[in-house]
């Protein structure tokens, strides 16, 4: 009797996987600036929230 050796490549479904992406440098900048102008614009106006948290803790 003899015995088979399947490769394991050929055992794969015969797709090749997809190429890897190139890191896009612009994509990532473009995408920390408008978070970090999120953070900016969320801790400029944290102190209407405190304010607005404490006028409703009075008015209740």
């Amino acid at each position: 009797m003899k015995k088979r050796s399947i490769k394991p490549i050929e055992n794969r479904g015969g797709k090749c996987p997809p190429p890897k992406k190139k890191f896009n440098f612009k994509c990532c900048t473009d995408n920390t600036i408008k978070s970090l102008h999120e953070v900016e614009y969320f801790l400029n106006h944290f102190n209407r929230f405190i304010k607005y948290i404490k006028l409703y803790r009075i008015l209740k």
